[in-house]
């Protein structure tokens, strides 16, 4: 199912809209380089202009997407050496605060958080992109917020939204996604029990799958 398809359900519906146009960036169905006008995209989600022309603003104050006058908004390109120097950033950032989190004393809390990596495994069996997406940045920011630093949180958060996972798709359709997903309930579990060397190994060999799945295509 496309992620955006027509919404069912809604709660705060900018807030829906935005995380649906998140998730169809971030998978490459709202392509790189491409404009997108809030009334095309209003009329494939089935609702009215204005809150997707807000949610678009919201996004592009994430640095998605970038106003184009008078035409809507274009999906902001990212080359391989932004990728490269995304997950360098992130290397530098959530492997060590992992291995203190891992070495200190809150494994009970972090235990607490095997529901959300299951929750990733759920979403990749089924082939839910957007639910795969909330669930995985959900575990990744709740586990760095037992670093006791929001700043941190905040700035991972937002290096997390500027990447575009362009092979997530193909991962789907592979059959591959659920090997992938499958680690971050490993490393739940590591931190867990307090092994810090470990959580360091898993959360290094992570970043890097992830900036496999990144790769753009050919």
């Amino acid at each position: 199912m496309a992620i955006l398809d027509a919404l069912g359900e809604r709660g705060s519906l900018r807030e829906t809209i935005a995380e649906k146009l998140r998730s169809a960036i971030v998978t490459g169905e709202m392509r790189s380089g491409e404009v997108y006008s809030a009334a095309a995209l209003a009329q494939q989600l089935g609702v009215s202009p204005t809150p997707v022309r807000e949610a678009m603003l919201t996004v592009s104050q994430e640095g998605m997407v970038e106003v184009v006058r008078n035409k809507g908004f274009r999906v902001i390109e990212l080359t391989d050496a932004d990728l490269d120097h995304l997950t360098e950033i992130r290397q530098l950032i959530e492997v060590p605060v992992i291995a203190r989190i891992a070495a200190g004393p809150r494994h009970a809390e972090a235990a607490a958080l095997r529901p959300m990596a299951e929750a990733i495994e759920a979403a990749a069996a089924r082939g839910d992109l957007t639910e795969y997406l909330r669930a995985d940045r959900e575990l990744h920011l709740a586990l760095l917020r037992l670093s006791g630093n929001d700043i941190l949180v905040e700035i991972v958060g937002d290096l997390r939204a500027r990447a575009r996972l362009y092979g997530l798709r193909g991962l789907v359709e592979s059959g591959s996604l659920a090997a992938s997903a499958a680690e971050h309930a490993e490393l739940v579990d590591l931190v867990a029990k307090g092994d810090d060397v470990a959580a360091r190994a898993l959360m290094e060999r992570h970043i890097e799958h992830v900036r496999t799945i990144w790769a753009k295509p050919e």
